[in-house]
């Protein structure tokens, strides 16, 4: 008897553990990372600003502005997935994905979609570069030999997607006005040279 109570509980405690969080999908089909977010302290030129400022300055290494409007902002960008084993890890691959932000007054609307998996390989001077050009969309199912990491891809890109998303409403709630120096006009002296 005590070993079927064992039994069940391992089992139920594995089942439990096994559920891992996962993109929804969207109406076109699509993993989609979608958020609403209140801020009805900020009103919608400032949310704006601030995400604008985000896109081209903050994070401008990972994300390219694609354009905007009064009220939103369209970008593309990539997420590194990383491999670890034991402590040593590498750059396995990238997610390009597409982000859209849209405001208004009081709250604001964010969502990272249309995701594609590129892996990486290293080249001959050790560096981790793309090894195709050839994207995989995200949620496409892969076989039964590649399904475990194709699994631990998509993990590592909702969890890398909700660091985004934490990052960016941090970045919206606090109040980080750019301030740029206004450059002292230089004096030219043409009597000596």
């Amino acid at each position: 008897m005590k070993y079927i109570l064992l039994i069940i509980l391992s089992a139920f405690s594995m089942q439990l553990f096994a559920q891992q969080k996962q993109f929804a999908k969207g109406d076109n089909g699509k993993f989609i990372y979608y958020k609403v977010v209140d801020s009805q302290a900020v009103n919608k030129a400032t949310l704006q600003k601030r995400a604008l400022h985000f896109v081209n300055d903050f994070y401008k290494k990972q994300m390219k502005l694609v354009g905007q409007t009064d009220s939103s902002v369209f970008a593309s960008g990539k997420l590194i997935i990383d491999k670890t084993v034991l402590v040593i890890g590498h750059p396995s691959g990238e997610v390009k994905y597409n982000f859209m932000l849209q405001t208004r007054d009081g709250k604001y609307r964010y969502w990272l979609t249309d995701f594609e998996f590129i892996p990486y390989k290293r080249d001959r001077y050790g560096n981790f570069t793309a090894s195709t050009t050839v994207s995989t969309p995200l949620e496409t199912a892969k076989g039964k030999l590649n399904a475990g990491e194709w699994k631990a891809i998509q993990a590592s890109a909702y969890d890398k997607a909700v660091t985004f998303g934490e990052s960016f409403e941090k970045y919206l709630a606090t109040d980080i006005t750019v301030k740029l120096q206004p450059k002292s006009p230089e004096v030219i002296s043409t009597k000596e040279w």
